[in-house]
């Protein structure tokens, strides 16, 4: 019996507002759910996500709801005297100080550091009622240079990135490009040849459009493998 739930929990079934997902004092509320008595009560229409005891409900679309610590990838929309004004798809405004950027810049110029529609990597540090403020301040955060950005549904980051980053270590290996995958839906690629970041946009967008597939990263190794043969 237990065999028959744990399948059923791998096909990560999809549950409506209300639906009880799991029965038990020993299950607990995660994102999206909340207990009545023994029940886990699904909160929002979604997919089933359970990790040991914990049970929570990924909503299958929706915007990106920003969190302290969130690597994400924005673009600047306007520039100050004290840093850049940016865009990082989400529902709040969003400001990277200049303070935040660990390098020397030119406070009378800081348009030539990182100009209006220029794309950058940055992390969020604090989330107030009147915005998000960013910094560079972190490993392989920065302005990005060249390359392209594509834009995935935020729901989807975790099955593009992987268990422990396995599927875009997969993805990076095999189609030879540099690839940041921001919390946020933007993922920017950057390879030597075009060809090299078309093919890495396909194998992410193959990834987002089976994320619900059991097995996935077979058939992605299969999906790579195929599209190299053409």
């Amino acid at each position: 019996m237990m065999q028959e739930k744990e399948t059923k929990k791998e096909e990560r079934e999809i549950v409506i507002p209300g639906e009880t997902i799991v029965s038990g004092e020993d299950y607990l509320p995660g994102e999206g759910t909340r207990r009545e008595k023994e029940e886990i009560i699904a909160e929002r229409y979604g997919l089933v996500e359970q990790s040991g005891k914990l049970v929570k409900v990924i909503p299958l679309s929706g915007v990106f709801i920003p969190r302290r610590g969130n690597v994400i990838i924005g673009q600047v929309i306007d520039i100050s005297f004290n840093g850049w004004m940016t865009d990082i798809n989400a529902p709040y405004s969003s400001f990277l100080p200049l303070m935040e950027v660990p390098r020397f810049i030119d406070k009378n110029n800081i348009s030539e550091f990182m100009d209006i529609g220029d794309f950058f990597s940055a992390k969020i540090f604090s989330i107030k009622q009147k915005g998000i403020d960013l910094t560079f301040d972190g490993k392989g955060l920065g302005k990005l240079e060249d390359g392209m950005i594509v834009f995935i549904n935020p729901n989807k980051v975790p099955r593009v990135i992987g268990k422990e980053g396995s599927m875009i270590k997969l993805i990076k290996d095999e189609t030879n490009c540099k690839i940041t995958v921001g919390q946020n839906g933007l993922v920017w690629i950057k390879g030597e040849k075009v060809e090299d970041e078309l093919f890495a946009k396909k194998a992410i967008m193959f990834v987002t459009e089976k994320s619900f597939v059991n097995g996935l990263t077979e058939k992605v190794q299969k999906f790579l493998q195929e599209e190299k043969e053409k």
